[in-house]
């Protein structure tokens, strides 16, 4: 996800694409160079920047010590996450998780395809049509890190369901899909202690959170956490 773009608000919105889905309307629409992606009239994230979602699957695998580590990453949004990671040889496989079907067609064979063409050629590259909540809660798959930035941050939620995921059982859900030694990136609009403390009460351990500035406002941030 990302903050309000911080470019000339100027130029006009053009509605490229929008659609009805199970989780309510999600509009793809370009302004200027960039497209935006805005799901049931709230703004999630544009192609204007993307540092703070590379340092998410950076900030991760930094940290990790596995050969060929595996990475799940949660959702596919403007895909700069997902290419960041298929751009870096030291991953293994990667999966990204979308419930969107609108979204992953704008990457399969719209103009998202421009940042994601590449790794979704990629045999390590798999799309999981699903939603991130639900596979956490239903699979046995396991992975030594999860990048996840389905929301604009924990206080921040696109639907309400989404917000158990930042909660005891979400997160006791995310430590039952990481590998031992496995890392929880979350991205954040703006940071969050009340779920530091979270991270912490569901036994995750060497917590912290990286700033990434912007604009203006508050940074955006990466929380990160160690299943021990």
């Amino acid at each position: 996800m990302s903050q309000l773009p911080t470019r000339d608000q100027a130029a006009e919105a053009v509605v490229l694409d929008r659609r009805e889905g199970p989780y309510g309307e999600v509009v793809l629409r370009r302004r200027g160079a960039d497209h935006e992606i805005i799901a049931n009239g709230c703004f999630l994230m544009d192609t204007a920047d993307g540092r703070s979602e590379r340092l998410l699957v950076d900030a991760a695998l930094e940290r990790l010590t596995a050969d060929r580590p595996s990475v799940l990453i949660g959702g596919l949004g403007v895909g700069f996450s997902l290419a960041h990671a298929a751009a870096e040889p030291r991953w293994g496989r990667i999966a990204v998780a979308e419930r969107e079907d609108a979204i992953i067609d704008w990457h399969r064979t719209g103009p998202l395809g421009a940042i994601t063409a590449a790794a979704l050629a990629d045999p390590r590259v798999a799309v999981l049509h699903t939603d991130l909540v639900e596979y956490l809660a239903g699979t046995d798959d396991r992975y030594d890190a999860l990048c996840l930035d389905i929301d604009n941050g924990p206080d921040w939620t696109v639907t309400e369901a989404n917000a158990g995921l930042y909660g005891p059982a979400g997160l006791a859900d995310a430590r039952a899909r990481l590998n031992p030694g496995g890392i929880l990136a979350v991205w954040s609009a703006q940071p969050s202690a009340a779920f530091e403390e979270a991270l912490r009460a569901a036994g995750f351990t060497e917590v912290q959170t990286v700033e990434i500035a912007v604009g203006h406002g508050v940074p955006d941030v990466v929380h990160l956490a160690r299943l021990p």
